[in-house]
């Protein structure tokens, strides 16, 4: 992770960006402070409530066929 100052941020903003495309990250600092850091979309820290959930798979029949194979066997009774 690099480090530079808001100045040579701006002045290089570009590159900066082109870095994070690459997938550096870079930490901008003003007045000796931590104010932005810039990486890779896909490195943001996203909440997992938040993020995509993976799909269930059931194995064997679906709940539809299994309600009608019972609906005709209590009829065949």
């Amino acid at each position: 992770m690099k480090t530079v100052s808001f100045t040579e941020f701006r002045n290089n903003a570009s590159g900066f960006v082109t870095a994070a495309e690459r997938g550096e990250s870079v930490v901008v600092i003003r007045h000796g402070r931590e104010v932005a850091v810039l990486g890779p979309a896909g490195a943001i820290n996203t909440p997992s409530w938040k993020m995509p959930a993976l799909r269930l798979s059931v194995k064997g029949a679906g709940l539809s066929t299994a309600i009608l194979e019972e609906r005709d066997r209590e009829i065949v009774s």
